[in-house]
């Protein structure tokens, strides 16, 4: 297999559906294999049921993975990267496809030319934001990155953005040593990458804000402030050796 793009999906029956129209199309359309693992991450809708049908007609494999209860976007990543995912590459990737598809066209070159990790980034200056998140969203973001840089976990400028890919290598390396399970996990996989030296590529993208986020501005953000810090304490404790 040579990629495998894995969806965290939490009660997103709204939208999950359209999402896996576009998955499906663009791959039908690429010359090497693919699959794709959504992993319902406890959802009490019908997202699980939606993926069943669209499985049933899909030309690429999807393949379902089920929590009886929630356990957070990094718990849910995780899973399907290390123990569902079989590709050469890895990524993972928001159920709401803020981050078009398309931009997985540029990921194999980067690869081929060293990548160990590609994180999108819409801080870039090329990346195009269609539609932009709300105020007190972007505001969120940016104190979130300005932390990040004074607890030294790392100095990407968006490490928030649901378009990651990894090799098989190096999502070994990054997940297995994982233990964030909600939204600071993706900050958390790149301090654990830097550490083990390994090459992360921005990737400038197209983004379209999807005004149903899953992130509450209050408890996940103070919960999201607070990972920084055990982050930290993981490290001194010799957790990401």
């Amino acid at each position: 297999m040579y990629l495998s793009l894995v969806i965290p999906a939490y009660n997103e029956a709204a939208r999950i559906g359209d999402t896996l129209k576009k998955v499906i199309a663009y791959f039908e359309k690429q010359s090497y294999d693919a699959e794709i693992i959504v992993v319902d991450d406890g959802s009490s809708d019908s997202t699980s049921q939606i993926v069943k049908t669209s499985s049933k007609t899909s030309s690429v494999p999807l393949l379902l993975e089920t929590f009886a209860e929630n356990r957070g976007k990094g718990y849910a990543a995780r899973t399907g990267i290390l123990q569902r995912a079989s590709g050469r590459y890895r990524f993972f990737y928001d159920a709401d496809a803020s981050t078009p598809i398309e931009e997985l066209r540029h990921c194999p070159a980067l690869f081929e030319a060293g990548a160990d990790i590609i994180i999108g980034s819409r801080a870039l200056p090329d990346s195009v934001i269609e539609i932009r998140q709300t105020w007190y969203r972007e505001y969120m973001g940016r104190s979130f990155n300005l932390l990040e840089k004074i607890l030294g976990v790392t100095a990407f400028k968006d490490t928030q953005c649901g378009f990651k890919g990894f090799t098989a290598e190096s999502a070994q390396y990054c997940f297995s040593r994982q233990t964030i399970n909600r939204f600071s996990f993706d900050a958390e996989l790149l301090f654990i990458a830097k550490k083990h030296g390994l090459h992360i590529e921005e990737l400038a993208i197209h983004w379209l804000n999807s005004p149903q986020s899953r992130v509450n501005p209050l408890t996940d953000a103070s919960r999201m402030f607070l990972d920084l810090l055990v982050i930290r304490a993981n490290d001194l404790a010799g957790y990401y050796r």
